[in-house]
């Protein structure tokens, strides 16, 4: 679709051309967001909302540029609704750590057996913390959420449901608007995980009804080391800082300190202004081609992918077989070949694909292996890679003689 506007891709691996199909741990970066990234550094490098000089104002404005671009890419109307952080790891932190002293021991927090331990493991710390339940919300055979468990789980004394959009290992594009009406009703903030949608598919933060949202920049072609969350007024009003430092700080005397408003209270310390002077840059890649012509493209990827993969023989695909309710990945286990081999030998290929538990240890033992390869797509891959894909499992197999 844009192969030659990422320069990575011309790129060799092992003398083979590469096939790039990790887009979902991290998507390859186009021309332009390069550039963009290079020319920060050559033409406007200073730091940001402390200095006088010229370069310190257009650092800013890049800065609070990429604050009003992202707003306006998921429909948020102020700016100051979307908090600047390393990564979507940060901002689900930040959601979890900055609720603390909202909640009292016994409170309880609801979150879906498809989690990615960032969407996870912090509200397990924070209720070891604070003597907080966490509840789970189970998947089915089929690769969804259980939603006719929901009544019971939800109680009135559920504080938080945390969920992710996209499951990393299952494809599965959840109902978070229906969930989020089922928690809001039981008087639940709703903390919403989008690192593998937003880019990937329409994305509304309205009509999700979130009430925080957490992305990553560079899962949707942006730089590394920058993330979003985005949140209602009065979702972000209800949280307190978890770093401390910078210009999130008002006043300081010996004894005592205040804090800066929203957003900028939970921006501590010196952001990578470099990242947001690029990513508007790969928005406006999205939106030249439209977010609705990149999901058409991942769910034409997707469905010839699984039908040749279930073509093979001997795999176990893992989520909805629907190509259309699901995000651009698949996820598969061949009981004869570990996961591990199997992306050594596709890597020998020049076919790039993630093996391990994708940072998803509690839905791989729900799914009872240990380890799956994915395949995941971006805007730049084909069906051709597709086909790579394909041939280098049956080389695998022939090596290990399966």
């Amino acid at each position: 679709m844009a192969r030659e506007r990422f320069p990575i891709l011309r790129r060799a691996v092992h003398g083979l051309p590469l096939v790039y199909l990790d887009s979902a741990a991290t998507s390859q970066k186009p021309e332009q967001v390069i550039a963009a990234e290079a020319r920060y550094y050559r033409e406007h490098n200073a730091n940001v909302h402390r200095g006088m000089h010229a370069l310190a104002a257009e650092a800013t404005d890049l800065y609070e540029q990429c604050r009003r671009r992202v707003g306006r890419f998921l429909g948020v109307s102020r700016p100051e609704q979307v908090v600047t952080l390393r990564g979507a790891t940060a901002a689900l932190n930040l959601a979890a750590g900055g609720l603390a002293h909202r909640l009292r021991p016994g409170d309880e927090i609801l979150v879906t057996g498809m989690e990615h331990h960032a969407n996870l493991v912090p509200w397990i710390a924070l209720a070891r913390r604070e003597g907080l339940v966490v509840r789970h919300l189970p998947v089915t055979d089929g690769g969804e959420l259980d939603l006719g468990r929901l009544p019971d789980l939800l109680t009135d004394r559920t504080r938080v449901v945390a969920l992710t959009h996209v499951s990393n290992v299952l494809g599965t594009i959840n109902p978070v608007a229906e969930i989020a009406a089922a928690a809001h009703r039981r008087g639940a903030l709703v903390v919403v995980d989008a690192a593998q949608s937003v880019g990937h598919l329409p994305v509304s933060f309205a009509a999700l009804g979130a009430d925080l949202l957490a992305f990553s920049a560079h899962k949707c072609y942006g730089p590394m080391g920058l993330g979003f969350l985005v949140g209602t007024p009065e979702a972000l009003a209800q949280l307190e800082p978890v770093e401390f430092g910078g210009e999130m700080i008002e006043t300081v005397t010996m004894d005592a300190a205040t804090w800066a408003a929203v957003p900028l209270r939970f921006e501590a310390g010196t952001p990578h202004v470099a990242a947001t002077a690029a990513f508007p840059a790969a928005l406006d890649l999205i939106e030249e081609y439209t977010v609705e012509r990149l999901r058409t493209h991942e769910i034409s990827l997707t469905g010839y992918a699984w039908e040749r993969l279930s073509a093979l023989g001997g795999l176990t695909l893992h989520g909805p077989a629907d190509p259309a309710a699901r995000g651009g990945l698949i996820s598969f286990h061949d009981p004869q070949l570990h996961a591990h081999d199997l992306a050594q030998l596709l890597d020998a290929r020049g076919v790039a694909v993630r093996a391990g538990h994708h940072c998803a240890q509690p839905l791989h033992r729900r799914l009872g292996v240990a380890a799956t390869a994915r395949a995941s797509f971006g805007l730049y891959n084909s069906h051709d890679d597709v086909d790579a894909l394909i041939e280098g499992i049956r080389y695998a197999r022939s090596v290990f003689g399966t």
